[in-house]
């Protein structure tokens, strides 16, 4: 009984202290709008996808107000696999012809989004599902590659149906599909949509889940994560090559979203469990955080 007792003590210490730790973090974002990426292997796994939707209600029950944005690659591929379409890429791009758009939107927009919604509202939270056409949200262009179709580029974002539904304790979930002035539908890159989003709604934090522990030093060692930086720092990194691959577009879209007013982005391992709460409410984190400029770090 003694045992079980100082079990049950220490665990509530240690429940106590973190709460203690997140309090100033919650203070100091009460009321900010956080952009969350939501893609790789935290949307493929189940627990963590529990964990990440928890997550994003915390964040909604304490103050803040969550945006999360999502892709959803892997199911697109499975339904088009389903459907007798092979999928194609050029250049890390999806080639989406016109049977292939319908299927992204289908994928998208009535199954992913409205997974999400209904897994948020499950665990309390109020989710509303949106993609770039509901309220003008998203305008769309033309990416300007030959040979990929439908790909799209944010024109212009609408951000007033999002505040509408943040101001009144909503948590938008948006799918990264939106249409031109024709009504031609798109598939953009859910993280650029994500940042264009965040520069326009003036979030104070853009976070991007991704498969990897942030930006490294040298990509075959973990060990050589870097922990923070700035816009200038992030370029020189995609210059000297340290940044490569993958990487570069995701780096790139947090510092365009840091030079139009985003105070901080974010690029984290969404396979460590609860890890928009570990980078958002403790003192170390766990990524790389990207800031505007040395002083605002």
């Amino acid at each position: 009984m003694t045992n079980d007792t100082e079990y049950i003590h220490q665990d509530a210490a240690t429940r106590v202290q973190v709460l203690s730790e997140a309090l100033p973090y919650i203070q100091q974002f009460a009321g900010r709008t956080i952009v969350v990426k939501y893609g790789g292997a935290a949307m493929k796994d189940n627990n963590l996808k529990d964990q990440v939707i928890r997550d994003i209600v915390f964040m909604s029950c304490v103050g803040l107000r969550p945006i999360l944005v999502h892709g959803g690659g892997p199911e697109i591929n499975s339904w088009l696999d389903k459907l007798g379409i092979e999928p194609q890429f050029k250049n890390g791009l999806r080639v989406t012809d016109a049977p292939t758009m319908d299927v992204v939107e289908m994928v998208l927009v009535g199954r992913v989004n409205k997974e999400i919604v209904s897994l948020i509202n499950q665990a309390g939270g109020s989710a509303v599902g949106l993609c770039g056409k509901d309220g003008n949200l998203i305008k769309a262009r033309p990416q300007g590659e030959e040979g990929i179709g439908f790909v799209g580029e944010v024109s212009i974002v609408n951000t007033r149906i999002l505040e509408t539904l943040v101001s009144h304790g909503y948590i938008p979930v948006v799918s990264s599909v939106a249409a031109d002035d024709t009504g031609q539908a798109y598939n953009i890159n859910a993280d650029t949509v994500a940042g264009e989003i965040a520069a326009a709604i003036g979030a104070e934090k853009l976070i991007l889940l991704t498969d990897t522990r942030g930006i490294l030093k040298d990509h075959k060692d973990p060990s050589s994560l870097i922990a923070k930086i700035d816009i200038q720092e992030a370029r020189q990194l995609i210059a000297t090559g340290v940044v490569k691959g993958g990487m570069i577009p995701k780096v790139n879209c947090c510092v365009r979203s840091l030079a139009q007013g985003v105070r901080a982005a974010h690029i984290i391992d969404g396979r460590i469990p609860h890890a928009l709460l570990l980078e958002i409410f403790t003192d170390g984190g766990i990524g790389t955080m990207i800031a505007s400029s040395q002083h605002t770090l």
